[in-house]
């Protein structure tokens, strides 16, 4: 059984209490602890032995969510502040905020580092060297401080890097997070969450973990807390709560495919994409503390909209009649009192609202999504997830991922395998309890295979899609042969393909594997990329030492020679700035501070970003 979320203020509460000698043996016991066995007891909650004379228990509310510090106890003749409570609280994940509960105030004796920026907001870098800024009277002194102290947590972060930021400093981050609740920061507090998940997948080497995803929300955290810091009042930077329902009127959605979710802080269960007749996305969604398990059993849960008589496995195939439909900002529909739901007949992909996305070309429709920059949000997040279709000709398998032709107008008639762009399809998720490894092995494993799929751009890679669905391409001899209750249509994280879905092996089992060259891959930026990951990997220390040898400067002069100046420019001021000590008038090292560090990496890490967008953009337009 594993250990229930606990929301983070609670976490830092412990760890607090602490003296800082059991702080010291903090990150070998949360190891100990977290390997134990956790037992279910009637009446009580969840039980975990820590010792002889040591027992905590966790009793979480109706949400699944230990949100109160009463809800965790030890049998330790040292609790609360004992280190066998506050270690295993820091082994469960990190919650979300909980929809309609107030936010609890933090104790007032939280340490000042923990609540205060390292410099006075007059001597931080001004605001022409991060991004442009609003007069910062818009925002309130709460707001700003509390931006400040996730400014000043997240970069000792960054300083620190992955294998010394161990609990302590995950606790001083939560607290922050918990702060920037406080101050009604909620993009904020979001950020501070990923980043914190994202270091404990990558201290526990958990199967999934990749360090670019932990470099991602590192710089967002950074950059959302550092403009806010400096008075930036721009609304895309607050946020808004997750989840807040709006009034939608009458609403007319079709299914088209669910996808299994199974999170780091220990939810699972499914979403299940639909659209409208006016082709707009909207999603409805199961989701709750259950991991894989609960990702498996949600396939054929009870929808939970109005009095709709359907589970989510005929909602993909089916549709609503929605009236008084709610509608999240990111295109949830809820399940409010005043809402009513009327099953209706599905929609075939050749029809409607998917014919016209699957009419418009594969390339017009990756553009579309990848229009917004990096550094300002505005929706840019939903937009870029919002799905594509197209079709298909399987190619076959190479490395980790599957390569295909885009099949044109003209390809679809001729079945000419070599005359459309080259795309790579990569798992929408790898984990073993899921079909979508083992679906694409079966595609792969028809050449010459044409395909309809919907799936979402990999924006991390060029010309790269993670497929969720699948169905017969129309007219095709050599395509999906599905049973009529799956109504041409296959979800690859739950229906498996078996051979009998797939056509005889054709004449182009020897079609050749070659893809196009990745433009992320061969670039230079690649030198930034390992710089950067370094930097969050292995600490400013790390950073520092890479740049006193000669690789350094020849990695600069291959940046400068293939054109890309700026970025030569900034990893010279990142190692520069690493590697720089102030001493006093004695000649003595002093701590200058974190600040000129944090700002460095933060600049070279958006720019990067911003380039490598550019270049899978470019990936897309050369199928144009």
């Amino acid at each position: 059984m594993a250990l229930p979320p606990v929301a983070p203020h609670v976490v830092a509460a412990a760890v607090e209490g602490l003296t800082s000698r059991l702080r010291k043996k903090l990150d070998a016991a949360v190891e100990q602890y977290a390997a134990l066995p956790v037992e279910a007891v009637d009446g009580e909650g969840l039980r975990i032995t820590c010792g002889e004379d040591a027992v905590v228990t966790l009793s979480p509310g109706a949400s699944g969510v230990v949100e109160e510090e009463g809800q965790a106890r030890c049998s330790c003749l040292l609790a609360p502040r004992c280190l066998h409570r506050a270690a295993v609280l820091s082994a469960c994940p990190p919650a979300d905020p909980v929809e309609g509960t107030p936010a609890p105030e933090l104790s007032t004796a939280a340490p000042p580092e923990a609540l205060s920026p390292e410099k006075p907001a007059a001597e931080r870098p001004s605001q022409t060297e991060s991004a442009s800024a609003g007069p910062s009277s818009t925002l309130s002194e709460a707001q700003v401080g509390a931006a400040a102290g996730l400014w000043a947590a997240g970069a000792a972060v960054l300083a620190a890097g992955i294998s010394a930021a161990g609990a302590v400093p995950q606790a001083e981050l939560l607290r922050a997070a918990h702060s920037a609740r406080l101050a009604g920061l909620p993009r904020a507090e979001a950020a501070a969450l990923r980043v914190v998940r994202g270091l404990r997948s990558a201290r526990e080497q958990r199967v999934g973990h990749r360090l670019s995803d932990l470099v991602s929300a590192l710089r967002e955290l950074l950059l959302i807390a550092g403009r806010l810091a400096a008075g930036d009042p721009d609304p895309a930077l607050i946020g808004t709560v997750r989840r807040a329902y709006d009034q939608g009127g009458s609403l007319r959605v079709h299914g088209v495919f669910r996808e299994p979710v199974i999170s780091a802080t220990g939810y699972g269960g499914v979403v299940t994409h639909v659209v409208a007749e006016d082709g707009r996305w909207f999603s409805v969604a199961d989701v709750k503390p259950g991991g894989a398990s609960r990702a498996r059993g949600a396939a054929t849960a009870p929808v939970a909209i109005g009095s709709a008589t359907m589970n989510h496995a005929q909602l993909a195939k089916s549709g609503l009649l929605i009236v008084g439909a709610t509608i999240s900002p990111d295109g949830r529909l809820g399940a409010g009192k005043g809402v009513r739901a009327t099953p209706v007949a599905g929609m075939p992909w050749t029809e409607g609202p998917m014919a016209a996305l699957l009419a418009r070309p594969l390339a017009e429709q990756a553009l579309e999504r990848l229009s917004g920059e990096v550094w300002s949000d505005s929706g840019t997040e939903e937009v870029a997830r919002e799905p594509v279709a197209c079709d298909l000709m399987i190619v076959g398998a190479s490395g980790d991922h599957v390569l295909a032709h885009v099949l044109t107008p003209t390809t679809a008639a001729t079945r000419t395998p070599t005359a459309g762009p080259v795309i790579r399809l990569v798992p929408a998720n790898r984990h073993q309890d899921l079909a979508h490894v083992a679906n694409l092995g079966r595609l792969a494993s028809r050449p010459g295979l044409c395909v309809r799929v919907v799936g979402r751009l990999e924006p991390d890679r060029g010309s790269t899609l993670r497929p969720f669905a699948v169905g017969p391409v129309p007219g095709a001899e050599m395509t999906l042969r599905l049973p009529a209750e799956w109504q041409d249509r296959a979800d690859l994280g739950y229906d498996r393909l078996q051979g009998v879905h797939l056509p005889p092996r054709g004449p182009l089992d020897d079609m050749p594997t070659a893809a196009a060259e990745d433009p992320l891959g061969s670039a230079p930026l690649w030198r930034v990329r390992r710089l950067i990951e370094l930097a969050v990997a292995g600490g400013r220390r790390a950073v520092a030492e890479s740049g006193r040898g000669g690789d350094s400067r020849t990695q600069e002069a291959s940046l400068r020679r293939a054109g890309f100046k700026t970025a030569a420019e900034l990893v010279a001021a990142l190692t520069a700035e690493a590697d720089r000590r102030e001493r006093d008038v004695f000649g003595r090292l002093t701590d200058s501070g974190l600040d000129r560090y944090a700002w460095a990496w933060l600049t070279a890490a958006t720019h990067l970003a911003a380039a490598e967008r550019a270049l899978v953009r470019s990936s897309w337009q050369a199928g144009e």
